[in-house]
């Protein structure tokens, strides 16, 4: 928790560097209490429990940027801090675009959405340790085939931020989440192994998933996957999961970076206000979400969030800026600015998710007669730059409509140019785990490589 010693303590500092010169700072301090717990055959393996404390500070000095950070919160040390950052920031490089966010920009506060829940900063790391034994024994009791858990854990996180600045800001915020994960290993009789994991992130504890689920499902993702072997390669209509859908979503999200788009770094660079997708897509970032894991009032420099329609209907409508990148772009703040006590802002994303559809995942599968369901995916995947995407896959054959033949060691390719338009089915199922949701998603054609 944050307490009104800290509070001042930033107070001190906005004072200390205004005395030494600033012309504007800001002060961004942040506590954070986190365990994790893993375990294995029944007992506890690791259990991780750690708080910090730790108070950032930015100075701007005729275009200059300064930054330093300290978790030393003794009133007596804060002019030596200062004078460090001061000091620091009198030999950097001259900015017109280093600055605060204008006053102006910093009113007009939405309210706050609920990201705190008392039950889950409650908790005690024996929850942590129960739920992940209970996962273990339910996911080994689930098949014969099931070897062991190479991977199980749950923990929990909280957190608050207060950010002060010179220009009257004080604003202040906090959040729970928690989490649960498994990863059983399972073979066939030939020996042949494979691994699957499922996990969980919510806000508020009663909305997670229970061990059980969580287990049940990791189990049976993995038995599925018994048998499963290359396909040929060929041209077929391509079914991502919810899960995966969620990482088209991340890599159009990074293409939409502003500072990306400034140094035209991104294939998205000159396609604002043209339909890239069907008219039924939209990429939404939304920091007002409903117990979003990733919710919060205001950014990393205490800029007013809204929700932001990336894409709606097909058409790219905005890019992400914070201040700086804004400044460069000659726009103002989409309110994206996304750090830590010990970083500088950066553009990111809060609740980012594509917008679901009207039809049923079933019907989606469905409707095709000879294709790929994509469950897990490895590699990079987008490249910004060009929009190529190229990712080693898993997943299942679809035959008539239905789920056969488990693949594995095929790679699914493609540009998301070209991809987009190409998306002819979104689903009902609109899922989060996480910060990132999306519906299952299916592509009229795609380059998938196997044999």
């Amino acid at each position: 928790m944050i307490d009104s010693q800290a509070i001042e303590t930033g107070k001190k500092c906005l004072a200390a560097a205004k005395s030494q010169g600033a012309a504007q700072a800001e002060v961004y301090i942040e506590n954070g209490k986190n365990y994790e717990v893993t375990a294995r055959d029944g007992e506890v393996e690791t259990l991780k429990n750690s708080e910090s404390l730790g108070l950032g500070l930015r100075l701007f000095v005729d275009g200059r940027l300064g930054f330093g950070y300290t978790s030393n919160f003794d009133p007596a040390s804060v002019d030596a801090f200062v004078g460090e950052v001061v000091a620091l920031t009198k030999v950097t490089a001259a900015d017109p675009h280093n600055q605060l966010p204008g006053a102006g920009i910093l009113q007009s506060r939405n309210k706050a959405p609920e990201t705190f829940d008392d039950k889950v900063a409650s908790l005690s790391p024996a929850w942590a340790v129960d739920a992940a034994i209970t996962m273990e024994k339910v996911a080994k009791g689930f098949d014969p085939r099931i070897k062991t858990v190479s991977s199980v854990g749950a923990g929990t996180y909280q957190y608050d931020v207060a950010i002060l600045n010179s220009l009257g800001l004080l604003d202040h915020a906090r959040s729970t989440y928690l989490w649960a994960w498994a990863g059983p290993y399972a073979a066939d009789d030939a020996g042949n192994g494979q691994v699957a994991y499922f996990f969980d992130m919510k806000c508020f504890a009663d909305e997670l998933a229970t061990p059980e689920e969580i287990a049940n499902e990791a189990a049976r993702r993995v038995t599925a996957r018994l048998g499963a072997d290359k396909i040929d390669s060929g041209h077929m209509p391509v079914v991502f999961s919810p899960e995966m859908a969620a990482g088209l979503a991340g890599g159009l999200a990074g293409a939409a970076n502003g500072d990306m788009v400034f140094k035209q770094a991104s294939f998205l660079h000159d396609k604002l206000g043209a339909s890239i997708a069907p008219a039924n897509f939209s990429l939404i970032d939304d920091p007002l979400k409903y117990h979003g894991t990733a919710s919060g009032a205001f950014d990393g420099e205490g800029v007013p969030t809204r929700r932001l329609p990336i894409i709606e209907a097909g058409k790219l409508n905005l890019f992400l800026y914070d201040t700086y990148t804004a400044s460069k772009a000659g726009t103002r703040s989409t309110g994206s600015a996304a750090r830590s006590y010990s970083s500088l802002p950066r553009i990111g994303t809060s609740n980012l998710y594509i917008a679901p559809g009207d039809v049923a995942p079933e019907k989606i599968v469905g409707d095709v007669k000879k294709g790929l369901y994509v469950t897990s995916m490895m590699g990079r995947g987008v490249d910004t730059v060009t929009g190529d995407y190229s990712r080693g896959a898993q997943g299942f054959l679809i035959e008539n409509g239905e789920l056969t033949q488990p693949v594995q060691e095929v790679t699914v390719a493609g540009n998301l140019l070209e991809m987009l338009p190409k998306i002819d089915a979104i689903g009902s199922d609109l899922t989060f785990r996480g910060s990132t949701g999306a519906p299952t998603l299916r592509v009229a054609e795609m380059t998938v490589s196997g044999r």
